[in-house]
């Protein structure tokens, strides 16, 4: 379990509280990025549920963690 973030499932879908619970930002900047390309898509479920990839939020945590990693370098 080296590397794995806690709380966050191998697969599956995560709402929107989930994902910035892991990904602390306000959820204006967490749409703003969705929008630009920054966070990932999401995935529709239903005609008012939307969620996200877990895969996709675990390489978005690993590809902040390693470019903050090369910064402290």
């Amino acid at each position: 379990m080296e590397g794995k973030t806690p709380n966050l499932p191998d697969t599956g879908f995560l709402r929107l509280p989930e994902v910035l619970r892991l990904y602390p930002v306000r959820k204006s900047t967490w749409w703003a990025g969705v929008r630009s390309g920054r966070y990932p898509k999401p995935v529709k479920l239903g005609a008012r549920a939307t969620a996200w990839r877990a895969e996709d939020i675990r390489g978005l945590i690993e590809t902040v963690a390693a470019q903050s990693a090369q910064v402290q370098q």
